[in-house]
């Protein structure tokens, strides 16, 4: 592994949104000694099997695995990353994070922090979400964080044996970091590093796909 190599990945299908979240990447302070690399996973059948191709694919100890209409504009986001990234034990991190887990595993049911700008069908602007005074200026461990940005400083596989579509993958994959004896964490923001223009969110398979969690990690 290049201990000095940042990879940002995606899933895409739309060029324009690529084009934009490309632009944003392109203007992030890389310290000195390090360098980053992209890599764009087309007509992947799933999440969870571009993540795993991408991961594949790179040689970079640190992977960013990001949605396509996410912008990052923190522009010290690396340096941020990479400070976080000093204690070995973490080995996840996100924008948005669910510490307690409800029982059925729906992270918006339960009590979240983070920042985020974003952008949907019903609102706009910015979503900070309550931090316990202990995460101020540090980290608050989390069960799980939302796909919209998910920085890895250790490789582990996709469940692309469970998760075949586009729904609870980033449960999963929080959840099989701490299987693995890791640390999921959400940074403490006092403005947000990323931009998130979700469009309208799609239920097709979610409760199907949620039933496949529900199997594997159930007793967690």
């Amino acid at each position: 592994m290049n201990e000095k190599k940042i990879c940002f990945i995606m899933c895409t299908n739309d060029a324009q949104y690529e084009a934009e979240a490309m632009h944003f990447i392109s203007k992030l302070h890389v310290p000195q000694g390090y360098e980053i690399d992209a890599i764009s996973i087309k007509e992947a059948k799933s999440l969870t099997s571009g993540y795993n191709e991408g991961m594949r694919a790179s040689d970079a100890k640190y992977k960013v695995y990001l949605h396509q209409d996410v912008m990052i504009v923190e522009p010290d986001f690396i340096a941020r990353l990479l400070h976080i990234f000093e204690d070995p034990e973490i080995g996840m991190v996100g924008m948005v994070g669910t510490p307690h887990l409800p029982e059925n595993k729906i992270p918006w049911w339960a009590w979240r922090v983070g920042a985020l700008y974003t952008c949907n069908v019903s609102a706009m602007g910015m979503f900070d979400y309550e931090y316990p005074e202990e995460a101020k200026n540090g980290v608050i461990e989390v069960e799980a964080i939302d796909g919209l940005l998910m920085a890895t400083q250790y490789d582990i596989p996709w469940r692309d044996d469970l998760f075949d579509k586009w729904d609870f993958y980033d449960v999963s994959q929080s959840l099989e970091f701490i299987r693995h004896g890791y640390k999921v964490v959400v940074p403490y923001m006092e403005t947000p590093w990323c931009i998130h223009d979700d469009g309208f969110v799609n239920l097709k398979n979610y409760y199907e796909e949620r039933e496949k969690l529900l199997k594997e990690y159930g007793t967690m």
